[in-house]
Formats: structure tokens, sequence, C-alpha cells
């Protein structure tokens, strides 16, 4: 029998910990399905007297998670700590140069520094895998990078935020406004410790990009991601959405087209009976389209103890197998510096307008909008009590450019009390 695997483990969170009970709960089965045992060696966290819940007694402490990941008796350093750069970084750099396998669920981190890192593992000729990045414990990495190999994608979507799709559902099942269920997600533990990263977009968009990456061969680029968060949906859109047989849902799209590769992140309408508007509480889900597969769904948790430490030891389990692969599918040198676009056609649009109880109001947004050469499929209106009538259209087919230009015109008639909402009714 080969000699074990040995890890060090970096960052005792919910995930650590759950990567420490898999290795001691199921060291047997491990060993079956890898022809070899995986053992730990030494971990590394902020407090080694904080009780975790499990027995460290059997590993090393190491203080400094470089001095971790550079340790003779660890051949995978699992990088758990999470943030872009400082700690993180420094230590998976100095795992890659000496020669150690890496193994992190740091999207951020990847999102940043993905191209370098890649280089990197791949001129040490080790393995950089990152499973537990994107979507919890459903194995989208895997799916891309193998399953689908054969495959060219036309397009990836998903919910990839549990917190904003909590929020979301919350909201609409509830009959509640965001800032009373933001405040309960907060209560709950399930917003990050910058509640921006959920519900800004971001936590999702490190993740899409990573995705994209992968299915169309380029170089990681968050920069140009559109981002776009869940803070100004209300209930009103949520209701309204309802009542047109959509549900609103922070999603992800990326499409290479022939103008350049579309990454957004961003609230949508969404068919109700669809696989993402049938998509409930903190669950996340992943589409792919590829031109022999056609569609394929993949539906689970996205975040949480054992599904998060299931992804990352499956990325242990192909290092122990021997499995070797580019840390995106193809050779670093090989990804391609991609255009960024802005759309992938024409779509409809729902627009919410807050329109000032002043004569012309309506006249003036609805010569915005057809100067802006925009046709109105649907609209209602709503009187509120604060003097404000809520406009709701829904467009006939335009550009995504074309609908936030009307936007920007109308808030620039100086007739809206709020900004406008201006979402997309996405095809799934």
């Amino acid at each position: 029998m080969s000699h074990p695997l040995r890890l060090g483990i970096a960052g005792l969170g919910t995930v650590g910990v759950g990567v420490i009970k898999i290795v001691m709960q199921h060291g047997d089965m491990l060993r079956a399905r890898s022809g070899r045992d995986i053992t730990i060696s030494a971990v590394s966290a902020r407090s080694k007297s904080k009780d975790r819940g499990v027995d460290l007694s059997n590993f090393d402490w190491e203080d400094d998670p470089v001095a971790l990941a550079t340790r003779d008796d660890v051949d995978v350093y699992v990088e758990l700590m999470g943030g872009e750069d400082g700690p993180a970084l420094a230590s998976v750099k100095a795992a890659l140069n000496a020669g150690k396998h890496v193994v992190t669920a740091n999207k951020a981190m990847l999102a940043i520094h993905g191209q370098e890192l890649a280089e990197l593992a791949e001129f040490k000729g080790v393995n950089l895998r990152f499973e537990a990045a994107v979507a919890g414990g459903i194995p989208i990495i895997k799916s891309l990078t193998e399953s689908l190999a054969g495959n060219k994608i036309t397009r990836v979507m998903g919910v990839m935020n549990g917190t904003c799709n909590y929020i979301l559902t919350r909201m609409e099942t509830a009959g509640l406004p965001y800032d009373e269920v933001f405040e309960e997600a907060n209560q709950l533990g399930y917003l990050e410790a910058d509640p921006n990263l959920d519900v800004g977009g971001i936590d999702a968009a490190h993740k899409l990009v990573l995705l994209s990456s992968i299915a169309y061969g380029t170089q990681v680029d968050f920069a140009s991601a559109q981002l776009q968060g869940i803070q100004r949906i209300s209930i009103v859109d949520i209701k309204h959405a309802a009542e047109m047989g959509y549900r609103i849902k922070l999603l992800g799209v990326s499409q290479m087209t022939d103008a350049g590769l579309i990454q957004t992140m961003r609230p949508c309408l969404v068919p109700a009976l669809s696989p993402l508007g049938l998509l409930e509480g903190g669950t996340n889900m992943v589409i792919v389209e590829g031109d022999s597969v056609g569609q394929i769904v993949l539906r689970g948790a996205g975040a949480g103890e054992g599904p998060t430490a299931s992804a990352v030891f499956g990325d242990v389990m192909d290092i122990a197998r021997g499995i070797n692969i580019p840390v995106f599918g193809i050779p670093a040198a090989q990804l391609t510096k991609s255009t960024p676009a802005d759309s992938s056609g024409e779509s409809a649009y729902y627009m919410r307008l807050n329109l000032k109880d002043k004569a012309g109001a309506m006249a003036s947004a609805s010569s915005a909008l057809a100067d802006a050469g925009i046709s109105i499929d649907k609209m209602t209106q709503h009187s509120s009590d604060d003097n404000v009538a809520r406009v709701l259209i829904v467009t006939h087919p335009t550009t995504g450019e074309t609908a936030s230009k009307a936007a920007q015109a109308i808030e620039n008639t100086g007739v809206l009390e709020l900004p406008p909402v201006v979402l997309k009714i996405e095809t799934v």
C-alpha cells in the first residue's frame, strides 16, 4: 500500500472541523476508495484554546499558516481561512513553491489571483483544487473539468449564494420587507462579517468568474463582472413578479458570445415553475448548457459543515488517487484573456418606477421610454400612502444597454422619488 497522504489544515471553523470529522469517522472507507491512508499531520488557526468540538490532541499545532504549509510531513495543504490575500495567499504560495498540493475553499483569493496561482501550481507539477469554493457540496468544478470536458459550453447560470436566496424566499413566503428579513438573516448568522459580500452579489460573482474560466478557457476576470445586489428589491417587486408567474432570484449568468464574455450577477425574474424558480431557502443551483449534453441542472446545499467539507474531500481523494489535471481544465498558459461584453441579445425587462405626485410625471417617464425605443407590454399603477405612484412595467424585448439608458433617462427627468428598479426577465 502507498504511504499515507498527510494533510495540513489551516482554518478550523465550520468547514475545517468538518474535514477533520471525515478523517476521524471514515478512515477505513477513505483507504478503500483511495488505496492509501489519509491522515492529518498538523493544524493551524487563530486560537489554540477554543473548543471546536473535536479532539485536536493528536495533531501538531502551528501558529503560522506559512509554517504549516511548508512542513516536511504535509503533502496537501488545506486552506480554509478565507480572504483574498493576507495569510491565505501567502501560505498558499508558500505551499505551492514548496511542491505541496493545495486544496482550498477560497473563492475570493482565486477570483483575484487565480491565474497567478494556477501558473505556479502547474509549473511546480502539483494540484491546486477548489471544488469547495463554488456552490458548497455541488460538484460543479469536477463536472465542468471532467464529466463535461467533451462539450462546448454555451451558458452557465445559477443561484450561488444561499443567503440571498433565503432572504428573497423569506420575503415572498412571509410577506416581510427586505430590511426585516436582512436583520433576521443576520441574527441567524447567515451573513458574512461584511454583509455586502452576500447581498451585494460579490460572493456569488467570485464563484461565477471561476466557472467562466473553466467553461470557456479564459483567464479569471472578476473586474469585468457586472454586479447588482438585492438591496433594492422590495416586497412590491416580489408580489408583482408572482402575479405574472415569476420569482426573483440573485442569478449569475455567464455566456461567451461573438461580442465577448458576459458575466453578470444580478436579481432577475425567472419562471416560477422552472428549476430556478422552484429553488427555496439557502439551496444553490447551477445550470450548465453544452452543445452535446444539452442542459443539466445541479442542485444542493451551497454551504455548511458537511456539504463544504464533502467538496474539500472530493479534491483530497483525487490527489490521493494520483489525479492531476490543470487548475482550470486546460493549462494556465493556454487560458485566453476575454473581451467583456454587456448583453447576449434582447429580453423583456421589469421596471418599477416610484413617481412623484406631480403633473406630467407619467408622461415624462413614458416619453423617455419611447425615445429609447422601448415599447411597453404590460403596465400597472398603484398609489401608496406617501403620495408616490408605483408604476410597474414589463417591456417588450430590448437590450440590457437600452433598458439601462432608458432608466437613467427617466431618472434624469426628476420625476422619480427613488432610483428605478430594472430587472431582466431571464430565459431558463
